[in-house]
């Protein structure tokens, strides 16, 4: 499966983004879906996934109520509403395909994708 992620850039604090990520490639109904950030000298963090018949979601606690990941598997896409942004939001985001493992940690996953920038400003 190939990943693409985009939709990041510079938004004020309390601003909102959505990123999208398009798959391709295997079938993607078979993998569960998530995004991780990686903030400068920081390790990378997991922010959300969601199963593949969104049956299910699970958040960080740091961004629990702000965030929403969800997935269109007609279009192949999974996305993140971002709302209520904070400086401490900022990071590179990057989505990832997996079947099996923790769903929080980086070895669930099998397929990333290259990555979107993501600034809040103060």
């Amino acid at each position: 499966v190939q990943l693409q992620a985009s939709g990041g850039g510079l938004v004020q604090a309390g601003g909102s983004l959505r990123l999208s990520c398009a798959a391709s490639g295997r079938t993607f109904t078979n993998y569960r879906m998530c995004w991780f950030r990686q903030a400068p000298g920081k390790e990378r963090e997991f922010v959300a996934y969601v199963t593949w018949n969104l049956g299910s979601t699970v958040y960080a606690d740091s961004v629990k109520g702000r965030f929403t990941i969800s997935r269109d598997n007609a279009k192949k896409t999974v996305y993140l509403q971002m709302n209520s942004l904070k400086p401490d939001d900022t990071a590179v985001y990057y989505c990832a395909a997996g079947t099996s493992g923790s769903y929080d940690r980086l070895t669930g996953y099998h397929y990333w994708g290259q990555g979107t920038q993501v600034t809040v400003s103060s």
